[in-house]
């Protein structure tokens, strides 16, 4: 007698239909698949009492779970769990896709997202802005330019990674290779003197130059188009100054790794970056713990946006792309967790800036095709995945 209006109707059809409702004894439930029906998308609070029993009994059962719409616990516009969330082995989701099943903790607790329209017209949500746009390796290509046959090296850019102190000349050299393979028509590496040689042998189609400071930086950052600044880089006096001196060029810029801790430790404002941080590196920039950006990545992202200008990509499962529109793009798998993974996104992104793609599009477009290079590579497995797997697989992925 509590149900009314939708609800009530349901009860009445599935009794009609055969259906005989029992009350939950806080046990696993029967069945082998089980259904996940509890609550709708407009949860907004943490569960309690029978609710959070029910969750933590499908869980437990060890049974396949279907949750209808959204899992039950997951917060649909955030992807985070409001204090647990049903563990599905499949969520088909009807009429919107729901931002909170690509991000966050959704691609954990959703398992295989599938999307029906029920029938509703396509155009239904006309004029309305989306809270993201879900992109794919289809539309990513799309963004690319076309080539002109009579067209030379010139014509795709220029890009000067800055990177790679002593140590760390790896960093340097992957997102020097992800360049050259996502199209860059050149490809310059500043880094420490001691790399510069070996660098030289191993891909002789990247143009390594060791430099001791600035002044060795200056004629460099006179022939580049546009800057990729952070990989390897260190947070002492050596990368310091050549990041003040990239900064100082005017160049458009792609910042990440240690260029995202400098900039921590000394803010700046501009809007012809591209700033792609981790959840780690996004706490640094924001001041706060990890925890509270994966707790709301957009707003994490957006915040990010206010205080330093620019295009932000929020590095992670269902990595937010923010520019004047934002995007989503869930390509990508847990085998990229590993070291490099972002100095290839940042070589693949300044490359798409160097052929002349607005910010926000090369930023989306290369987060998106860095994570289908990264699905492609893991054809055998993503244990033991490696980021120069990754650039293997760009050439393939950018050409379709």
């Amino acid at each position: 007698e509590r149900l009314k209006g939708d609800a009530r109707r349901a009860w009445e059809e599935a009794a009609a239909a055969g259906i005989e409702p029992c009350a939950f004894a806080g046990a696993p439930p029967q069945g082998e698949v089980l259904v996940d029906a509890l609550l709708g998308t407009g949860l907004d609070r943490p569960l309690a009492g029978d609710w959070l029993a029910a969750v933590e009994a499908m869980n437990a059962s060890g049974r396949p779970v279907v949750a209808v719409d959204v899992p039950t616990g997951l917060h649909a516009d955030g992807g985070r769990v409001l204090g647990a969330a049903v563990q599905a082995t499949a969520t088909p989701t009807f009429i919107g896709r729901k931002f909170g099943l690509y991000t966050g903790a959704g691609p954990d607790h959703a398992g295989d997202v599938v999307f029906h329209d029920l029938g509703v017209p396509a155009d239904i949500g006309a004029g309305m802005e989306p809270l993201a746009w879900l992109i794919d390796p289809v539309w990513a290509r799309a963004m690319l330019p076309l080539r002109s046959r009579t067209a030379h090296k010139g014509c795709f850019g220029h890009v000067l990674v800055i990177g790679g102190q002593p140590g760390m000349g790896g960093a340097a050299q992957l997102a020097g290779r992800a360049a050259l393979r996502s199209g860059a028509g050149l490809v310059s590496l500043a880094t420490a003197p001691e790399h510069a040689a070996m660098i030289s042998a191993v891909r002789p189609e990247l143009m390594s130059h060791g430099v001791s400071g600035p002044g060795e930086l200056e004629p460099l950052l006179e022939r580049a188009t546009v800057l990729a600044l952070g990989p390897g880089l260190g947070q002492g006096a050596w990368g310091s100054a050549l990041f003040q001196a990239a900064l100082a060029s005017g160049l458009p810029l792609v910042v990440d790794a240690d260029g995202l801790n400098l900039l921590a430790a000394n803010p700046s404002r501009r809007e012809d970056w591209v700033l792609t941080p981790h959840p780690g590196e996004a706490a640094r920039l924001l001041g706060c713990p990890v925890a509270e950006v994966q707790a709301d990545r957009l707003a994490a992202a957006r915040e990010i946006r206010r205080r330093y200008g620019g295009v932000v990509v929020l590095k992670g499962a269902g990595s937010l792309i923010l520019g004047e529109r934002v995007f989503l793009s869930a390509t990508g798998n847990p085998g990229m967790a590993s070291g490099g993974m972002g100095d290839v996104l940042t070589g693949v992104i300044a490359a798409l800036l160097a052929q002349g793609l607005a910010p926000g599009e090369a930023a989306a477009a290369g987060a998106c095709l860095h994570g289908a290079a990264g699905d492609r590579a893991a054809g055998d497995g993503e244990r033991g995945l490696l980021a120069s797997d990754l650039i293997e697989a760009l050439r393939g992925v950018v050409n379709g």
